[in-house]
């Protein structure tokens, strides 16, 4: 296989027939001590991660093919810590989307004026794109279309995609007595549609227990998959 990417959380490589290889780490995002699915340093290493998002991507997807909903990913294996998944075209360099259902982290930083922390959200999504070296900006829906980064219909296409995925695995988290506050996703072009990317793990969301209790990446994979 061929090493295409070196990112934060995964390894990137190309296999001969066209398909890419997801390599699943044990790095986390966060800073000062707390784990955040939107920083852009490596808060450190948390052992057994790589695995545990595996299972649970593995989880999600699944669950998401069953409800209809198209993705890059194709299959994995446990043994070798990977996940095989189709090509996509990014939008420009990489976007990220975040659906938020409660207000916390930097969106109480930013708008801390008119909320506060544990205000209730209606699947509000923001867009950013993938810079660190510019703090991932947020972008809004008429900047990406005259950068050319995505249509106008592209947007609303992506929002939709964002806001009923994220309801899927908002109720699958309810049914166990959770709530998801917020998720971050990454969706790219795959033929003709626009499609989810990247992982869907604990480390791509924030989850708290019913005494409101923010619920580890490891832990959550755990009760989530077993």
């Amino acid at each position: 296989m061929q090493h295409v990417y070196e990112g934060k959380t995964k390894s990137v490589f190309k296999r001969e027939d066209g398909l890419y290889v997801l390599v699943l780490k044990d790095d986390v995002t966060g800073e000062d001590g707390q784990i955040d699915p939107g920083a852009n340093s490596i808060m450190g290493q948390l052992p057994g991660m790589g695995k545990a998002s595996l299972k649970m991507s593995a989880y999600y997807f699944e669950l998401l093919h069953q409800q209809g909903v198209k993705t890059h990913y194709v299959d994995h294996d446990m043994e070798q810590n990977t996940m095989v998944v189709k090509p996509v075209e990014f939008f420009g360099e990489g976007i990220e989307v975040i659906c938020r259902f409660t207000a916390w982290g930097s969106f109480v930083r930013r708008y801390g004026k008119y909320c506060a922390p544990g205000k209730k959200l209606d699947a509000l999504v923001e867009i950013t794109l993938k810079d660190d070296d510019r703090g991932d900006p947020l972008i809004t829906r008429d900047a990406l279309e005259q950068l050319g980064i995505m249509t106008p219909e592209e947007y609303d296409i992506l929002k939709q995609a964002a806001q009923k995925i994220a309801g899927i695995i908002k109720t699958d988290l309810e049914n166990r007595q959770l709530a998801l506050y917020d998720i971050k996703f990454e969706f790219g072009r795959f033929e003709d549609d626009i499609i989810l990317i990247d992982d869907i793990s604990g480390g791509n969301m924030r989850v708290f227990d019913q005494k409101g209790v923010q619920v580890g990446p490891l832990e959550l994979s755990a009760l989530i998959t077993g």
